[in-house]
C-alpha cells in the first residue's frame, strides 16, 4: 500500500480474529513442511497428496475467516465512509481468492 493509499485508508485492521488467523496460518505452514519433508523423503504420493488437500483446506479456511473480518470492519468501515470503490476491491479479491 502506498502512501497515498494509507491516507485514504482511515482505519486500523485489528480484528477479533487476528489470533485465530495466525494459529491456522501456522498450521498450514505446518502441514506444508511436513509436504515438503514427505517430498524430499520420496513418500507415496498418495500420502503427499493427501497432506497437500490438509494445506489447501486449512489455507480455505483461513481466507474464510479474513474475508468475514474484512466485510464485517473494513467493507462496514467503507460503506459509512461513502467508500464505494472498496467492494469493487472486494470483488476482484474474492475473484483471486477463489481461481
Amino acid at each position: 500500500m502506498d502512501q497515498k493509499e494509507k491516507q485514504i485508508h482511515n482505519h486500523g485492521h485489528y480484528h477479533e480474529n487476528t489470533k485465530d488467523v495466525l494459529n491456522r496460518l501456522s498450521r498450514a505452514i505446518g502441514h506444508l513442511n511436513k509436504v515438503k519433508s514427505m517430498v524430499e523423503e520420496g513418500e507415496d504420493c498418495s500420502e503427499v497428496l493427501i497432506q497437500l488437500s490438509a494445506v489447501k483446506a486449512a489455507l480455505n479456511n483461513t481466507g474464510k475467516v479474513i474475508l468475514k473480518d474484512h466485510i464485517e470492519h473494513c467493507i462496514v468501515h467503507a460503506i459509512e465512509d461513502g467508500d464505494h470503490e472498496k467492494l469493487s476491491e472486494l470483488n476482484k479479491a474474492i475473484d483471486q481468492f477463489i481461481k
